[in-house]
């Protein structure tokens, strides 16, 4: 059996008895909808309706999907290698990605470690700094100072620098790694700095900057801890303490990076430049997973100053051509675009449009950024029940505990922007 040869039924059918879904329960299942082709910023499903997208995949598809370029640059690369181990091996499309990575990142982040996903790479950055001080004759230096309501990712030691209490790894907690914790930014972006909103972060550095290997942060946005967007002066600040207690900075810019935000990373909002970066999600256009951690040199040389000699990592799929090739597509792709000019026209857009939100009473705020549009509810939602009604409404819209969100191509035009926010406006109608 193949799967041209399923009907919409069987494919459903399957899907409830054996697919396992991110966050879901085989045994209370969540709807899906199956979808059968995607072009531009559109869904089509099994029963033809189409949707438009406003998850891009969950930030990866910034050119919408099925993009012709890309889509050369993984036919031309497939002719040469899909994929070859990159122990002992450079190949041409890992090296072009690698300089290009180096030129529009934040300097002077100039080495490069490619990796599968983006919780791998936090991973990665992890044991970056870990390594790091212990080259160092600093092996206390073990623990890692993270934000509360941070996100960054599912493995386990992404794990141990996610929200403690309230995030979604909060049952793990007796088995992971016990880390730092400070408060999360309250100072919200745009708002009038005051440094006392550094405080907390600062005591931690105090107490525990000998047991610190690294403060690790999702710089301007903290994404799946709330969508929430804070005062690029945090940020500054961030830096400057890391500097002053000898601790080093990783930014997780894998969902900020490559435009998002308004910046081409979100570091830019406060003019830093991180120990260490992740990168990923929009990396390749949404094609297909892959991610990278930057350092400086300063980390570099620290690591192979280190007992062992070499970075203790070595991811199988690590570098893979095809990825390589697609990911300096995109970034080709975006940087000969008016992307800033997209991000300026959506964010000004959504604004406007769900501004209408805020006066609803199971609304707790609505908030923009870039291309992202939140309304946050005082409640959680249904999911089912929203996910159905956005689906009746032609959009596609995935809704979080308390979120309902957008962040859509950059690609998008006025009135496809238009039906996803009418949408939200129309669906959050309490009355």
């Amino acid at each position: 059996m193949t799967l041209k040869h399923l009907g919409d039924m069987k494919i459903h059918d399957i899907d409830q008895a054996h697919v396992w879904h991110p966050y879901s329960s085989l045994s209370q299942p969540l709807p899906t909808y199956h979808v059968t082709s995607a072009h531009g910023i559109r869904l089509t499903l099994g029963d033809g309706r189409e949707l438009i997208d406003g998850m891009s995949s969950w930030w990866c598809t910034i050119h919408g999907y099925n993009h012709p370029q890309l889509n050369a640059a993984v036919a031309t690369q497939l002719e040469k290698m899909s994929h070859v181990m990159f122990g002992g091996i450079i190949h041409e499309p890992a090296a072009e990605l690698a300089q290009r990575l180096v030129d529009i990142t934040p300097e002077p982040l100039d080495k490069v470690f490619f990796s599968d996903s983006g919780s791998v790479s936090v991973e990665v950055a992890i044991k970056m700094a870990l390594q790091f001080w212990q080259a160092k004759g600093r092996a206390e230096k073990s623990h890692l100072l993270a934000l509360k309501k941070g996100y960054h990712g599912d493995t386990f030691a992404a794990m141990s620098v996610c929200d403690p209490e309230t995030g979604m790894h909060h049952l793990f907690n007796k088995v992971l790694q016990q880390q730092v914790f400070s408060e999360s930014p309250r100072c919200p972006f745009g708002d009038t700095w005051d440094q006392q909103y550094l405080a907390d972060l600062e005591q931690q550095l105090i107490t525990h900057q000998n047991q610190l290997a690294a403060v690790i942060l999702e710089p301007i946005v903290q994404g799946a801890g709330g969508m929430w967007f804070y005062s690029p002066d945090y940020l500054k600040g961030v830096r400057a303490l890391c500097d002053k207690y000898d601790v080093l900075l990783i930014a997780d810019e894998i969902a900020t990076g490559f435009g998002r935000t308004g910046k081409l990373f979100a570091c830019e909002w406060a003019a830093i430049s991180p120990d260490i970066m992740c990168v990923g999600k929009a990396l390749t256009g949404g094609y297909m997973s892959l991610a990278a951690t930057l350092c400086n040199a300063k980390v570099a040389s620290g690591i192979g100053e280190s007992e062992a000699g070499v970075f203790m990592h070595g991811p199988t799929f690590m570098a893979n051509p095809l990825a390589c090739a697609v990911a300096n597509a995109s970034i080709e792709l975006l940087l000969a675009s008016d992307w800033q000019g997209n991000i300026a026209r959506i964010e000004a857009q959504l604004k406007e449009q769900l501004t209408p939100c805020k006066t609803y009473s199971t609304v707790a705020d609505v908030r923009v950024l870039g291309a992202i549009g939140v309304v946050e509810m005082k409640d959680f939602v249904d999911v089912a029940a929203l996910q159905k009604r956005f689906v009746d409404a032609g959009v596609w819209i995935r809704p979080f505990a308390k979120l309902v969100y957008v962040m859509p191509a950059f690609n998008i035009e006025a009135a496809d922007l238009s039906q996803l926010t009418a949408a939200i406006v129309d669906v959050l109608n309490p009355d």
